[in-house]
């Protein structure tokens, strides 16, 4: 083999979204789903945890109209940061509702829906972060 292709060095870019800006965007969700009146809202940390994603923003809406106004609304917010959700599911169902932007992760549950699944439990591992700490 030749030494200079050993000596090569691939450039890899690295993305603008680093792991200070996925806490920032976190707490940005969490601050505007406290700003519509969501209730109970935790943002983990699930770096330790798993490479899957950085963080999972959980937030308890009390209608199907609050519930899509909280989707709509974080969604809008993390846009306006540049931000491009990837996936969302159970919009229609209005009972659990994930938005995906690759390193967060958003839940917007009803109450029933959330005390059953119990996110918070079952990643027990993770860090809460204090997220209006962060997002001052």
């Amino acid at each position: 083999m030749n030494t200079a292709t050993l000596n090569t060095v691939t450039t890899v870019p690295i993305s603008a979204r680093t792991i200070s800006s996925a806490l920032h965007r976190a707490c940005l969700a969490a601050r505007i789903a406290a700003d519509n009146k969501g209730r109970d809202i935790l943002v983990l940390d699930l770096r330790p945890c798993t490479p899957l994603f950085d963080y999972f923003v959980i937030v308890t809406g009390t209608s199907r109209r609050q519930i899509h106004t909280l989707a709509e609304e974080i969604d809008a917010g993390l846009q306006a940061e540049g931000d491009e959700r990837m996936g969302i599911e159970g919009y229609e169902a209005s009972k659990w509702v994930v938005q995906d932007y690759g390193d967060i992760v958003i839940h917007v549950f009803d109450p029933d829906t959330r005390d059953y699944y119990k996110l918070e439990e079952l990643w027990a591992d993770a860090g809460k972060v204090d997220w209006e700490q962060e997002i001052d």
